[in-house]
């Protein structure tokens, strides 16, 4: 497995694997490596002939009250990790690399696809994203690129953006990765204390509650939403959203229609932690 960190020695690499017909795919990461990174990098190697993770805390999608600071870094285990799962390449940039230390004039802007979820909770947060993965993709140019759905909002921008600046590669999206009790498997679960984890779980039993009912014929969910919200906060959840959205413009949904294709997403604060969830389902 070769550690790189420069831009001329990763774009060689990729190149040169190129140049070999092998197929790459590239599996963009802030470190902090867990079962959910590694079900990527598992996805991406039925992809490809060649594996490149990238390992970055990019400062640009953190806000200033965020956890930039604290944000878990764990490069040796996360390099383990690499090489037991057969990675080729480890791409390791730091904030001079990938971002020079002159002033900057060009931004990323978004319309529509941030407006809610996410983008709506933390403003400038999938302004960053964009900023980083475009310029990982401009990097790295690699064939296939993987993203999880747990954070489905960030793979529908960037796939939207790959289609309006004409990235030549495939997007590949892999499904979320669960503990046993079914919490979705996030670096940020690391901050949960043994009294939160234990009680994290409930808020994906409480989603599947909502699409079992959905499915079951309830095509205008908000009442219920709002129940399952008051009992997540009975528990200690402090909510920040919990609704049905469309599955490309990610715009809230009030009334459901039969055989049409939605995502449940939801937003939480347990203790200090933020939990993001959901599901994809047809009505």
């Amino acid at each position: 497995m070769k550690i790189v960190q420069s831009i001329g020695e990763i774009r060689g690499v990729v190149k040169k694997l190129q140049l070999q017909n092998k197929k790459v795919a590239f599996v963009p990461t802030m470190g902090a490596l867990h079962n959910g990174h590694l079900s990527l990098i598992r996805r991406a190697k039925k992809h490809a002939d060649h594996i490149v993770v990238s390992i970055y805390v990019n400062p640009e999608q953190f806000g200033p009250n965020e956890d930039f600071g604290s944000y878990p870094r764990t490069i040796e285990r996360d390099l383990e990790f690499c090489r037991q799962e057969g990675v080729g390449t480890v791409f390791t940039p730091n904030d001079e690399i990938m971002y020079g230390s002159g002033e900057k004039f060009f931004r990323i802007e978004i319309d529509v696809l941030n407006k809610h979820l996410d983008g709506g909770s933390r403003p400038g947060y999938f302004q960053g994203i964009a900023l980083v993965v475009n310029k990982l993709f401009n990097i790295v140019q690699p064939d296939i690129a993987v993203f999880g759905q747990k954070d489905y909002q960030q793979f529908q921008i960037i796939q939207q953006m790959v289609n309006e600046f004409n990235h030549d590669l495939e997007l590949v999206m892999a499904p979320i990765e669960r503990a046993e009790d079914g919490l979705a498997l996030s670096s940020r679960n690391a901050y949960l204390s043994d009294e939160e984890r234990a009680l994290a779980p409930l808020l994906f039993k409480k989603m599947r509650e909502c699409v079992e009912e959905i499915q079951a014929g309830l095509m205008e969910p908000q009442s219920l939403f709002k129940t399952k919200q008051d009992e997540l906060e009975a528990k200690g959840f402090k909510n920040d959203y919990f609704n049905t959205f469309s599955m490309n413009r990610m715009e809230p949904v009030a009334k459901l229609s039969k055989g049409e294709r939605y995502v449940l997403a939801t937003a939480v604060y347990l203790g200090k932690t933020r939990l993001i969830d959901n599901i994809i389902f047809e009505c």
